[in-house]
């Protein structure tokens, strides 16, 4: 039986060969799965706004980002904010890859992807909750989910967290909008949110 030093070490000579395969990284991923050394996952996809980072725990989906997040920043984040031992592994995530690619086609109105919300707390974890009940193609304010998540008057504080949803499009902060009908703040920027917003209506 491999010691975990050795895969440990194994993984370290992985991240450092800047020429390893893609056969390589799948055992190194193999080895830290069966040892119980891989928290976190992740992959990039290609969409219509551009490459995503997908993260997914042992729980589920647990982020993800657009290009502008930067995604060396994002892993970073996620290797202080959840854990380190964290490695590239597209198996874990092309089911959460497959139904995005399905959302964009316009052949997916819900994701069913199971999902780890570790990385919000509180009200905010609160907020993310109710944003998976809106409909597709439907829109509501940021007052309307500060109700819905059981306080009312903390508006600023749902808006707070969908503009720091940590899974933006598989949990839809994007259909939520202000009060006046002005689209408010993504992590994707204006554009994304807009084009989205405008799939679901076309839809």
């Amino acid at each position: 039986m491999i010691s975990e030093k050795q895969v440990i070490d194994r993984l370290a000579q992985g991240f450092a060969a800047s020429s390893a395969t893609d056969r390589l990284r799948l055992e190194l991923a193999a080895m830290a799965e069966q040892q119980k050394l891989l928290d976190v996952s992740y992959r990039t996809v290609d969409s219509p706004l551009g490459t995503l980072l997908l993260a997914a725990t042992g729980k589920g989906l647990v982020r993800v980002a657009f290009n502008r997040e930067d995604h060396e920043s994002v892993l970073a984040r996620l290797a202080t904010d959840i854990s380190p031992r964290i490695l590239r592994t597209p198996r874990r995530l092309d089911e959460a890859a497959r139904q995005l690619e399905e959302y964009f086609a316009g052949k997916r109105r819900a994701f069913t992807v199971p999902v780890d919300l570790q990385l919000a707390h509180g009200f905010r974890r609160s907020v993310l909750l109710r944003l998976r009940e809106i409909p597709y193609g439907r829109t509501q304010s940021y007052a309307a989910v500060a109700k819905a998540a059981g306080n009312p008057s903390a508006v600023r504080a749902a808006a707070s967290a969908c503009s720091h949803n940590p899974l933006p499009l598989v949990v839809p902060c994007h259909r939520v909008v202000r009060s006046d009908g002005a689209l408010g703040e993504y992590l994707g920027g204006p554009r994304a949110k807009h084009a989205l917003l405008a799939l679901e209506a076309g839809a």
